[in-house]
């Protein structure tokens, strides 16, 4: 019974990171990729592991902030109506994808 309850848990958890990285990448390519597909205005390119490694050091809420607040070209929210949520799924999307 015991297996039973921690597959049954250790299922949940991977069918709801799933979702998430489908989630991120879904917004990623509504949202973000026409800056960050190329690079565009200082944009860290999508999975550019050298870009990236920076922002990723600060951790996933700091570039969450960084997000709203807007950086550079980047205006607040990206220039979108993200939730705050929505934000968060596709920086850990982008910054998974930089690893």
């Amino acid at each position: 019974m015991k297996n039973s309850i921690k597959l049954l848990a250790a299922s949940a958890l991977l069918i709801a990171s799933t979702a998430s990285f489908a989630d991120g990448r879904a917004l990623y390519k509504t949202a973000c990729f026409a800056c960050h597909d190329v690079g565009v205005a200082g944009a860290p390119k999508f999975a550019d592991k050298k870009l990236w490694a920076p922002r990723i050091a600060t951790g996933i809420d700091a570039m969450v902030k960084t997000v709203i607040i807007g950086k550079g070209a980047m205006p607040p929210n990206g220039g979108t109506q993200l939730t705050e949520a929505q934000i968060r799924e596709v920086v850990v999307y982008m910054a998974d994808s930089a690893k």
